[in-house]
């Protein structure tokens, strides 16, 4: 079993820049790949980044590609989301997720990035 918890979301100018943490319970986090994902209102929830086991093979989303970067500490426990020359479509929910590649089992409560224009 693993719990996700998500911190480091707030208000930011359009632009500007965010740092999200996903820290994790249990001993076996590092076997697992993490993704991250957003739900803006209204819309449905969308792919944003993802990252192996080991942090060597990344994958991002188009359009956050060049802004966003993914890293994980596997020592802490902690995986990151670097969010760089925010816009204001950027704002949403962000979740990370702890799985497979393409299935996730474990969710964490998300935290709310809101990029003013």
């Amino acid at each position: 079993q693993v719990q996700l918890v998500e911190s480091g979301g707030g208000l930011v100018q359009a632009g500007g820049s965010l740092r999200l943490s996903c820290a994790a319970s249990g001993r076996t986090f590092s076997s697992y790949f993490v993704g991250w994902f957003r739900q803006a209102p209204g819309k449905e929830r969308e792919f944003v980044a993802r990252i192996d086991r080991t942090g060597s093979s990344r994958a991002y989303a188009d359009s956050v590609k060049g802004r966003f970067t993914t890293s994980r500490d596997n020592a802490k426990n902690t995986v990151f989301l670097q969010m760089n020359s925010l816009k204001p479509e950027d704002t949403a929910v962000y979740y990370c997720a702890a799985g497979e590649i393409v299935s996730y089992h474990y969710w964490g409560q998300g935290t709310q990035v809101t990029v003013s224009s």
